[in-house]
């Protein structure tokens, strides 16, 4: 359950997908499901933080240093979040965030960046975004072009400390949704203390219909994601599973997400509930 993007930085690393099934509570990767995924030929995990809500990143994290594997975080969807405590960067030193505008923390187009706690690591990141060079005309290594542009820094700069009050608006609305929700046909998917809420997403058998009489009254809605990796055909040749991730096949076709973000006011969120209560009437 993730972006195909993250499917697709394994293809560009040259490397092969081993896909794994997620959680039926919070659809998110566990360590039981990577270790009946692993394979001798096992090398790195990547966690999807998704929705803004981490992995249980004790558990992956002892694992994959069992394993001799490396631990790397998709958290394109947690900005700010911390686990029991900790910043991400405690649990592995590569962890990847994405800057589009949808997210928590956005820019005004495509942007990213990696935050890690190893200075070696950081050295290295900084040639490989800039095509090997040192700030000069020189490379030292095969490289990209994924400098982020003066203009999306300057923006993300000014938006940077608002972050905290942006999260936690984002929670008001989803304790909103979940308080509501609880109980239904439609609950909102768990999540805890770590998460920073960045979709609030329901789960209905009723998805087409429940979203289009959302959309009668004018609520918007979105679908975090339509397509489990596994089924993309793109990536069907390099793809393999020790059994079929079910669990995400079937969230796939029941997950909708409801308007959560900062801008939302309680007034709107109470207008999203009357229509979803008289969905349920």
């Amino acid at each position: 359950m993730t972006s195909l993007f993250t499917a697709q930085a394994v293809l560009a690393a040259g490397a092969s997908l081993r896909v794994a099934d997620v959680s039926p509570d919070s659809l998110l990767l566990t360590a039981s499901e990577i270790d009946k995924a692993w394979t001798p030929h096992t090398r790195a995990v990547i966690a999807v933080h998704l929705y803004g809500q981490p992995c249980q990143l004790d558990q992956i994290a002892d694992l994959c240093r069992q394993r001799g594997a490396v631990l790397i975080q998709d958290a394109c969807q947690a900005h700010g979040a911390r686990f029991r405590g900790l910043p991400l960067t405690h649990f592995s030193p590569y962890c990847a965030y994405s800057f589009y505008p949808t997210k928590n923390l956005g820019a005004l187009g495509d942007g990213g960046a990696v935050a890690t706690s190893d200075p070696e690591i950081a050295s290295r990141l900084r040639l490989l975004r800039d095509g090997g060079r040192q700030g000069d005309q020189i490379s030292r290594m095969p490289g990209l072009n994924a400098r982020l542009d003066e203009m999306q820094a300057c923006y993300l700069r000014a938006f940077l400390p608002y972050l905290p009050s942006w999260n936690a608006r984002r929670r008001v609305i989803a304790e909103h949704y979940r308080n509501v929700l609880k109980g239904t046909a439609t609950p909102l998917l768990h999540f805890d203390e770590n998460s920073v809420n960045h979709l609030a997403v329901v789960r209905t058998a009723r998805r087409d219909a429940f979203r289009r009489h959302l959309a009668s009254y004018g609520v918007q809605t979105g679908i975090h994601y339509p397509v489990p990796i596994h089924l993309h055909p793109g990536f069907s040749p390099y793809t393999s599973f020790a059994e079929e991730p079910r669990v995400a096949s079937r969230a796939a076709m029941e997950i909708l997400s409801l308007p959560a973000a900062p801008h939302v006011s309680d007034q709107m969120a109470a207008a999203v509930l009357r229509a979803i209560s008289e969905f349920a009437r």
